[in-house]
């Protein structure tokens, strides 16, 4: 089966193109690299030959409120209205745990938008929302500061390192599509200010971390349970002890080419 993955020389699309490789299927790692922009259309109709799934894990290049939500708007009508000339069965996408539950950012406003664009056409879909990375903990932190401190609100969330999620979307590309959402989350829960301070350390980085509940979270204003994902999700088998210990803890800070709320904007 031919898999065309949107954002495919990125962090999460990397991945997945290895494991569907793994596994017989030809995937094809489409990117501005690769020749395929879905912001122009250049590249679609050529990549889309014969493919069967698109799964799309492509990321705005700013991160300017406007900027965004013109990304994933361009960029998923284009790829929607080249798959249904193509004959593409199945077009899946990532997002993010509590999208519609944090319109304040304007991120999620565009992934909203993404969202809402996927579901009106005529193409069968799913849209796979995933928690937090492990990957971006520190992006996090770099993101929090007010002075020399990193502020974050000790809400609870349930992060995942990146293996799994490409893992999950890789189950869900050679389904059948559910035309609706389906969740991945890590095993475990933290506190965001928690887990950050931990990842810190590891990191022999030391930089204090302020537990406040009045810090934003990519841009919002957050609740203590907004960021934790339904009962129903598929939980990722890594847990952070583990990941710590893998050679991907020991990049500081992952390319910010997949989507992760830790590195929408500046928390202010």
């Amino acid at each position: 089966m031919k898999i065309v993955v949107i954002g495919g020389t990125g962090l999460i699309g990397s991945k997945l193109v290895n494991k569907l490789h793994e596994h017989g299927h030809e995937a094809v790692a489409a990117a501005p690299n690769t020749g395929v922009n879905t912001l122009t259309g250049e590249g679609l109709a050529e990549v889309l030959k014969g493919a069967s799934v698109v799964v799309d894990v492509s990321n705005s290049p700013s991160w300017d409120d406007a900027a965004v939500l013109n990304f994933f708007v361009t960029s998923t009508r284009n790829l929607l209205t080249y798959e249904a000339a193509a004959g593409v069965g199945h077009h899946v996408a990532l997002s993010v745990v509590g999208t519609d539950r944090l319109p304040e950012s304007g991120y999620m406003r565009a992934k909203i938008a993404q969202e809402k664009l996927i579901k009106e056409s005529s193409i069968p879909y799913s849209v796979v929302h995933a928690t937090q990375f492990f990957e971006f903990l520190k992006g996090l932190a770099d993101i929090s500061m007010v002075g020399d401190k990193v502020h974050l609100p000790p809400v609870l969330f349930q992060p995942m390192a990146a293996d799994d999620v490409a893992s999950g979307l890789a189950r869900v590309a050679v389904g059948q599509p559910v035309n609706s959402m389906v969740e991945i989350a890590g095993p475990e829960q933290f506190r965001v200010d928690e887990l950050v301070r931990r990842r810190l350390v590891s990191l022999n980085d030391g930089r204090e971390v302020v537990a406040d509940p009045n810090a934003r979270y990519g841009g919002a204003k957050v609740s203590d349970r907004v960021l934790l994902p339904g009962s129903n999700a598929r939980l990722g088998e890594t847990r952070f002890e583990t990941w710590l210990t893998q050679p991907a803890a020991q990049i500081p800070s992952a390319h910010a080419q997949a989507t992760g709320v830790a590195v929408v904007k500046k928390a202010s």
